[in-house]
């Protein structure tokens, strides 16, 4: 079929040479491009219209064979998270069970936070100090950010994100500026840092700092949870449930299930519970998982820290 045709073969000099051909017509410097599968060109619009018949069985089915290669990498289930540095257990999904340190920046779990230190004499000693690197704790909000922009000269990508966030919200002193949150988010994301993809998400989602735009923030959901965040991706189930496609909204919230996030368990309940959205052995296996994950992640220094304060619960 003609389509678009390169004069520039792989194996000829000339590689900058290229003719766009109508699939109507036959006429060069066809630029009108087909919208949906963006595979054939057309003079003008007239020529596109006349050519649809033709055109439609194949565009069709590069459309579902391109939708099926996306849906693959999209719905692939993601690798655990991180160890703790200091127990070497899975790293807890929930915030309260993990904590960023812009002394080191390294992730600790809740329970190696609380846990006391002991000197050589077996005194418990000042525990006002970061588990992993011993540095004091900061004594300012001013030291904080300090420290943050410290690390973000190291292109510490969840420094960056985190002085963000500070940004987003107007914290510690820092004035709100949804601009230069996202800006942050940006350049954390250009980093490879997973969180970042799910806060650009957000601002597209809720218009802070740009255009509130659901299809933008779609696309850095599935980005973000393409690199294995939990939360994006029940943010996908969300959105997939509202739109009525339950079968892709129950496999985003199976995969956030298995990666250890409640809430997307409370999702496939309440889908059991409506009767046809989704069925009993769907409802199993989503607790079957989920408990799987707790095991992965439970211990005794967790719980002692969770049963201590709520800033530590894990689960």
């Amino acid at each position: 079929m003609l389509q678009y045709m390169s004069m520039a073969a792989d194996n000829t000099e000339d590689k900058d040479i290229v003719v766009s051909i109508c699939a109507n017509c036959g006429k060069e410097g066809a630029n009108n491009v087909c919208n949906k599968c963006k595979q054939v060109r057309y003079c003008n619009a007239s020529c596109k219209k006349k050519h649809r018949h033709k055109h439609k069985k194949q565009c069709e089915e590069h459309v579902r064979l391109e939708t099926e290669k996306q849906d693959k990498e999209l719905f692939k289930q993601q690798n655990p998270s991180e160890d703790c540095p200091i127990c070497f257990l899975r790293l807890p999904t929930l915030n309260t069970g993990r904590r960023y340190y812009n002394c080191c920046g390294k992730v600790i779990c809740s329970g190696c936070c609380y846990a006391p230190v002991y000197d050589d004499q077996g005194n418990e000693v000042d525990n006002h100090k970061c588990p992993y690197c011993r540095t004091p704790w900061p004594s300012s909000d001013e030291e904080i950010v300090r420290r943050y922009k410290i690390r973000m000269k190291k292109n510490d990508a969840e420094a960056i994100r985190c002085l963000g966030c500070l940004y987003s919200d107007g914290e510690l002193g820092l004035p709100q500026n949804y601009a230069k949150a996202l800006k942050l988010y940006h350049r954390a994301a250009e980093l490879g840092h997973t969180p970042a993809y799910l806060n650009i998400g957000y601002a597209h989602d809720y218009g802070e700092g740009v255009e509130g735009d659901l299809k933008k923030a779609t696309y850095y959901y599935e980005l973000a949870s393409m690199m294995g965040d939990v939360v994006a991706r029940h943010n996908l189930g969300n959105i997939e449930k509202k739109a009525g496609n339950i079968d892709r909204a129950l496999k985003h919230y199976m995969i956030a299930v298995r990666s250890g996030y409640a809430k997307s368990l409370e999702k496939i309940k309440e889908l059991y519970s409506n009767g046809d959205d989704a069925t009993k052995e769907d409802y199993t296996t989503a607790l079957r998982l989920y408990l799987t994950y707790l095991g992965e992640i439970k211990s005794d220094q967790r719980d002692k820290a969770a049963a201590a304060d709520d800033q530590y619960r894990y689960y």
